[in-house]
């Protein structure tokens, strides 16, 4: 189906825009640099340009834009690299890009993604020749697909969902939308809500397999790391507001200070969604009198300490097995929520705000089952934090709950695999046919060692 005009024009205009800010595009990336949101060392890789060889055998490239998507999608990329697949990984920040290495080692190719014009992705595509391209959740590069689709790759989204905000934006841009989304070879949602408007986009193989964040594994933390954090905190009450954003560390800090008049010297971890605001988020608390242990500069858990600032990353796993409750942030002062699965899974009971259209699935389920309270100010904060600390019966039921809404919901991972199995079929044959070109050629390699061990006579037979 040939798009109208106005669709024509806006994808021609995106096109000419990358070819002529493309020159531009290193200083660009400079001063983004110097803001610490790109790696100097491989900036060439936003360009297209890569440092790696690409490897024999199929390869599928799996695009995880942050962190959060980069721990969802891990399971999966381990279980297609055990069909002997090549996975290569693109992610768009230096954060993602720190856990891929520390998450897959060599394991993984990863490289960061290339911005989207038309000469970065074609260098690109040229060097790594994907046999699948893979997309986690919703990033959508009119480019990108443009070229995956003149290649005739497929293109896939997992995990895919669109926010109340976004699809509105869509819904308005119909014409353009229907020329992406029809482009995709699949689409594999979190939610039916999700599949419908993706539908209604103009995607043509929708199909809903659920959050595989439910089934990854509960965030990891050092036993030793944990135990000494315990040691310190010994039977302090304690509370934690997690993935906060700017004025939810402030509602933490009104929180605490109404708590330390009611109970004997709480402790309250507020981890910001974005460690690099640490420094002034710090100052801000102890600006009200409040005394602050950094973690990232291993500032001493002290009796006296009112705030344990959780500023480093890959962290979480730590501080959630700190607390038994825990307020998720983007949800009070910021829009679209936070994950609130991480908590659930490490035993905590579950706050939040009201706005949490980003995560409106898994809440709900939460919701259904007991394990989550919404609160819309920051009294209502407080009254939960303080109902919660004092009523251990309320606390564990909440708890319980969330166990029993996460183990429901899990199976998002084996539906997404039996979503890509159509298209995964024809590389597991490549891959065992290379594996087996591999051994049969392994001997050749030794081929001058076998004509030393034979007789002249027979070595001369064996070369002819």
């Amino acid at each position: 189906m040939k798009p109208d005009v106005s669709t024509w024009i806006a994808q021609r205009g995106y096109r000419f825009a990358g070819m002529a800010l493309y020159p531009f595009l290193r200083p660009a990336l400079l001063y983004r640099v110097r803001k610490g949101k790109e790696d100097r060392a491989r900036l060439n890789e936003r360009l297209g340009h890569a440092a790696v060889a690409r490897p024999d055998g199929p390869l599928v490239w799996i695009h995880a834009a942050s962190v959060g998507e980069t721990l969802a999608v891990a399971p999966l990329i381990e279980m297609v690299r055990g069909y002997g697949i090549s996975i290569l990984l693109t992610t768009g920040t230096v954060t993602s890009a720190r856990l891929a290495a520390e998450r897959f080692g060599d394991r993984v190719i990863h490289q960061y993604v290339p911005v989207d014009t038309t000469p970065s992705v074609r260098n690109f595509l040229d060097h790594w020749r994907p046999d699948l391209a893979v997309n986690v959740e919703t990033e959508v590069w009119p480019v990108t697909i443009a070229e995956l689709n003149r290649r005739r790759v497929a293109h896939i989204i997992v995990n895919g969902r669109i926010s109340d905000r976004s699809f509105d934006r869509w819904m308005m841009r119909r014409g353009l939308a229907r020329s992406l989304f029809s482009r995709f070879a699949c689409i594999l949602t979190q939610t039916d809500l999700d599949a419908e408007r993706f539908s209604d986009l103009g995607a043509l193989n929708v199909g809903v397999s659920g959050n595989i964040k439910v089934d990854r594994e509960a965030p990891p933390a050092d036993p030793r790391e944990v135990g000494l954090l315990q040691e310190s905190i010994g039977s302090r009450p304690v509370w934690a507001a997690i993935s906060t954003f700017e004025g939810e560390e402030q509602a933490a800090a009104e929180v605490h200070l109404s708590l330390k008049a009611r109970f004997n010297r709480p402790l309250t971890i507020i981890v910001p969604r974005h460690p690099n605001r640490a420094e002034a988020i710090a100052l801000q608390l102890q600006e009200q009198g409040l005394k602050v242990a950094r973690r990232s500069c291993g500032d001493p858990l002290e009796p006296d300490t009112d705030i344990l600032l959780g500023d480093t990353m890959g962290d979480m796993g730590l501080y959630l097995r700190l607390t038994r409750i825990a307020f998720v942030g983007r949800s009070l002062t910021a829009r679209g929520g936070q994950n609130p699965l991480e908590p659930a899974m490490l035993g905590a009971a579950v706050l939040t705000g009201r706005n949490v259209d980003n995560f409106r699935e898994a809440y709900r389920q939460l919701r259904q089952r007991g394990a989550v309270r919404t609160v819309d100010s920051v009294e209502a904060l407080r009254q939960s934090v303080e109902l919660l600390m004092r009523d251990a019966k309320a606390r564990e039921t909440m708890v319980s709950a969330g166990f029993e809404a996460v183990r429901e919901m899990r199976g998002a991972l084996a539906r997404t695999m039996k979503g890509l199995e159509r298209y995964l079929a024809p590389l597991i044959l490549e891959a065992r046919f290379c594996a087996k070109s591999k051994s049969v050629k392994q001997p050749s390699h030794h081929s001058s060692d076998v004509l030393k061990r034979v007789p002249e006579a027979q070595a001369s037979k064996i070369a002819r």
